[in-house]
């Protein structure tokens, strides 16, 4: 493999590479104004040329790229105290964003945990008037209060103020 590489690299020094070409673009030729600019080959070759003469992103380079570009070239022409500045800035801002994300996070778990409590503690009491129901129909029946109590699990005083 290492052999491979090296013929490859020897072949693109040497342009023995028929399939590799170069093209060599000069700014200095590239004469199209702002109306010329319809593919973004043109823009990209035009914002290099004309950048230093902007002040803001004009309104025909309105797409994320080059938004990313021109953040990034704001941030190069600050100096280090301005940076650090901004980094400190950015940092506070992304600290912020990950405690309420994390909020955010805790919240929904508290509330599915809230939620299965609340189902939990329903099927509690489904069972409980369950229960009660069956003692009720036992003591109609009448079974003994102290045989109720053994198979319900309920207490005799419990199981006397049924109806």
């Amino acid at each position: 493999m290492l052999f491979q590489g090296r013929k490859l690299i020897e072949d693109l020094y040497y342009n023995k590479n028929e399939h590799l070409g170069f093209i060599y673009v000069e700014l200095i030729n590239f004469t199209k104004g702002e109306q010329e600019l319809a593919v973004d080959l043109n823009r990209w070759l035009h914002v290099p040329k004309n950048m230093s003469k902007m002040d803001k992103l004009p309104t025909y380079l309105r797409k994320p790229v080059f938004e990313k570009l021109f953040a990034i070239a704001a941030y190069s022409k600050l100096n280090k105290e301005e940076r650090d500045m901004y980094d400190a800035s950015l940092k506070n801002k992304w600290d912020a964003e990950s405690i309420r994300q994390t909020a955010i996070l805790e919240q929904k778990k508290a509330r599915e945990r809230g939620l299965e409590d609340g189902r939990a503690e329903g099927r509690a009491e489904g069972r409980k008037e369950g229960v009660i129901a069956i003692a009720r129909d036992m003591k109609k029946e009448g079974i003994a209060v102290e045989q109720i109590a053994k198979f319900t699990k309920l207490t005799v005083k419990e199981i006397e103020e049924l109806k």
